[in-house]
């Protein structure tokens, strides 16, 4: 990739729709935090979390990822966790994140509910006033730990409701966490008008991602890497302009797509399909958006105005109030007419 178009990615201003709370902690913080709490198991040294966070499958990633929301043992780890991930999202330029909570795994560890989300309510509100960072939450159910999370999940988003939420979503294992099961919960999160954004189709085949939009309604898909294997579907996802949330370098890592050349990115956009680009957990992934913007300007041989028109998509697709959406809309065609962007991409 020419210099010049890696220096507009890095100056784009942008928006992220799939990023996880915990899986973004730097490898600054996670190693404080783990000098802090070192019966977790997480490597203090940050040179080591790179060994560390080398994942064999799905799976071991899930257990790694576990052991560092380990070490998220309070409200001030909630907190300082949740500022320091907008500061690393301000570097990258990025305007507005609906960035993704599990409130169970810190709750179930100890952390008051109330204190939890007053944390990140803090951090949040501080966040956009210090760094210009917008932040929403999406409220998530890790799959793995059944119905008592899902109970726990729903009861905190319908009846605590925190000014930032926006949106309500299930994430973690896909093999043997049947998404219907879930339909209750999605039905009382959406009843109070949170949009519903499963993850669903990263390990298993297109049958969950119908099953995300017929029992729970989704609005966007999570990942969605295996839609491909459905021309029905991606009919039926680019009719009705659900948008994936596309996470290149965490397929690659997990092993949901045996290489970068062979993701289905190009499919998806050629059938239509809206797509947005993300980084899912950047720092165990050793990414950014920056990156991952790059890696898919290489997938779809785009220019600069291709590259903006992603970030647009980005927009078009998040549930950003009104007035932030024509704001970031603005910054992006300005800052693009400014650089002086060739021909559109495809």
């Amino acid at each position: 990739m020419r210099a010049e178009l890696r220096e507009f990615i890095a100056g784009l201003p942008k928006a992220e729709l799939h990023v996880h709370h915990v899986g973004s902690a730097s490898p600054r913080i996670v190693a404080e935090l783990a000098a802090r709490h070192p019966q977790a198991g997480v490597p203090a040294d940050p040179e080591l979390l790179a060994e560390y966070f080398d994942f064999t499958d799905f799976g071991h990633f899930i257990r790694v990822y576990l052991s560092v929301v380990d070490l998220i043992r309070d409200a001030e780890d909630v907190r300082t966790l949740t500022y320091e991930v907008a500061r690393d999202m301000a570097a990258q330029q990025i305007r507005y994140a609906e960035l993704t909570i599990t409130p169970y795994s810190s709750v179930h560890r100890g952390i008051a509910e109330q204190a939890f989300l007053e944390a990140i309510e803090d951090a949040r509100t501080t966040a956009e006033r210090d760094l210009g960072v917008v932040l929403r939450w999406c409220f998530d159910i890790p799959g793995e730990a059944g119905l008592p999370s899902a109970e726990l999940t729903t009861r905190m988003a319908t009846e605590l409701t925190p000014d930032g939420l926006v949106s309500f979503g299930l994430g973690g294992p896909e093999v043997g966490v049947p998404r219907p099961q879930f339909k209750p919960y999605f039905d009382a999160a959406r009843a109070i008008g949170l949009h519903s954004v499963p993850h669903a189709g990263e390990t298993t085949g297109p049958e969950t991602i119908w099953d995300a939009l017929r029992s729970l309604g989704a609005e966007r898909i999570g990942h969605g890497t295996s839609a491909v294997q459905d021309p029905d579907l991606l009919a039926y996802l680019a009719e009705h302009q659900i948008a994936l949330e596309v996470c290149p370098t965490s397929n690659l890592a997990t092993r949901a797509v045996p290489s970068l050349d062979r993701h289905p990115l190009p499919e998806m956009v050629k059938a239509g399909v809206l797509v947005t680009i993300n980084s899912d957990d950047p720092p165990m992934f050793a990414t950014d958006l920056n990156r991952e913007y790059a890696i898919a300007a290489e997938l779809l041989d785009l220019d600069e105005q291709g590259v903006a028109a992603l970030a647009e998509n980005a927009v078009q697709a998040s549930f950003a109030p009104a007035d932030v959406k024509a704001r970031l809309l603005t910054e992006i065609a300005g800052y693009t007419a400014e650089r002086g962007s060739g021909d559109s991409g495809r």
